[in-house]
Parts: structure tokens; sequence; C-alpha cells
């Protein structure tokens, strides 16, 4: 099972969402081919009302954690309720490019 099916899986089992769309843009970085290493996560459940944006990013983070230890190395995350949602248009935001990272010289 690829990464971006393990994220799916883990998110849908743990927080029953609304709607989860789980980008793979490592293609959009300088990565290898095949590198599943930047992802990106629309992620909009019941389970976020009354909970503070980083207290939603942190159970996010806790949920993936055995995925940031073995090689997903950027995760942007937009942890909405339904109301966020709906009142949002219900898209999640595009991305910016890739600034070239660690490699990037200046």
């Amino acid at each position: 099972m690829n990464r971006k099916h393990r994220i799916e899986e883990t998110i849908q089992t743990a927080l029953q969402p609304l709607h989860l769309d789980v980008v793979d843009e490592s293609y959009m970085h300088a990565v290898p081919p095949g590198a599943e290493s930047h992802f990106k996560v629309l992620v909009v459940s019941e389970t976020f009302e009354g909970v503070a944006l980083i207290e939603r990013h942190r159970r996010l983070n806790a949920l993936l954690d055995g995925e940031l230890q073995v090689g997903l190395h950027a995760l942007t995350m937009h942890t909405w309720t339904p109301a966020e949602w709906y009142a949002k248009g219900g898209a999640a935001p595009e991305s910016p490019p890739c600034q070239g990272g660690s490699g990037a010289a200046g």
C-alpha cells in the first residue's frame, strides 16, 4: 500500500471525516520520482468543533507520526469543521510553488 493510501486509511479510521482529500505534491519538489515525501491534506471533521487550530494540527501530526518517521518530509494541513468547509466554498487553497528548500542557493 502506498503512503497516500496509508494516510487516507489512518485519518478515515481516527476522524471519520465528512470530506478527506490527500494529495501527493512530491512532484512539485526537487525529490526523486516516487518519493512520496510531500503531501497536502484537507480533513473536514465534526471532531474539530471547538478545537483550536494548533490542536487540530497536533492531532494530525500524532496520527501520522509513523509516516513522518519514515520519509514523509512535508505535510500541509487544512483541518476544518463542516461549517468552515462550507464557508470556504468546499475547496482547499492551492499550494505555492516549491522554493527549493534546504537545497536552494542563497
